[in-house]
């Protein structure tokens, strides 16, 4: 009978990591920014229909780096999840940081019982009336979460990104200056100042959007002719 190598599990662990974190950085930046309108989502996405970025619930909204299909599963089930703890108990109930303690459960699972770790990495954002009660949670192939303050930054740039927009952002900004800053983050080791709005796919969670815009869903995905009209009317 064939006798199969041992390996430890320190080093089991290690080449897990090293596999997840390899897949992730080949995928294109994600940025997540807080500002005075709400919470701006913006992805260097080129495709029309494969959407990095997604609603879960009222004002709750996800965003991912790595392999779409898993990604998307992770984004129906945060979903599912919602929907049925928005309806068996109370709407108020559904919160970012229940949601990303589920992403938590699952990833940190597939990555320590599975053969191979989920190539993702993602980003569950909260707005809240007041700036100071946004919440915004990363969260990593292996399970492990962490509540950022004002921004989170995901993808193979990610180190060089985040330093442009932490050199540059402040809570004061408004939706208009937080794309703007994002689109000139992400264009961090190109050959332009800033990405154009038709190289992005891009969306906001409105704060106050019961009052400004009757509804509870503060969610909105923006076209490149939506962010062209930002852009300008910021300019």
């Amino acid at each position: 009978m064939t006798q199969q190598f041992y390996v430890s599990p320190e080093q089991l662990m290690k080449d897990r990591a090293d596999f997840a974190r390899k897949g992730i950085a080949r995928g294109r930046s994600v940025v997540v920014i807080s500002c005075a309108d709400g919470i701006a989502l913006i992805a260097e996405n080129p495709s029309p229909s494969l959407h990095k970025i997604g609603e879960i619930y009222d004002k709750i909204a996800f965003a991912a780096v790595g392999k779409y299909n898993e990604f998307e599963s992770l984004r129906q089930a945060g979903v599912r999840y919602a929907d049925v703890r928005g309806y068996s108990y109370d709407r108020e109930d559904v919160t970012a940081r229940g949601l990303a303690s589920v992403y938590a459960q699952s990833l940190g699972a597939v990555f320590t019982a599975e053969q191979k770790p989920f190539e993702v990495e993602l980003a569950v954002a909260e707005v809240g009336t007041t700036q100071e009660l946004d919440h915004l949670y990363r969260l990593t192939f292996d399970g492990s979460i962490a509540d950022e303050n004002g921004f989170v930054v995901m993808g193979g740039l990610a180190d060089q990104i985040s330093d442009v927009v932490n050199g540059t952002w402040e809570p004061e900004l408004g939706l208009a200056g937080a794309m703007r800053l994002a689109l000139r983050a992400l264009a961090t080791n190109k050959e332009v100042e800033e990405l154009p709005a038709t190289a992005v796919e891009a969306a906001v969670l409105y704060r106050d959007s019961e009052s400004n815009r009757g509804s509870r869903r503060a969610f909105r995905r923006l076209l490149p002719d939506d962010m062209t009209r930002l852009l300008t009317e910021e300019s």
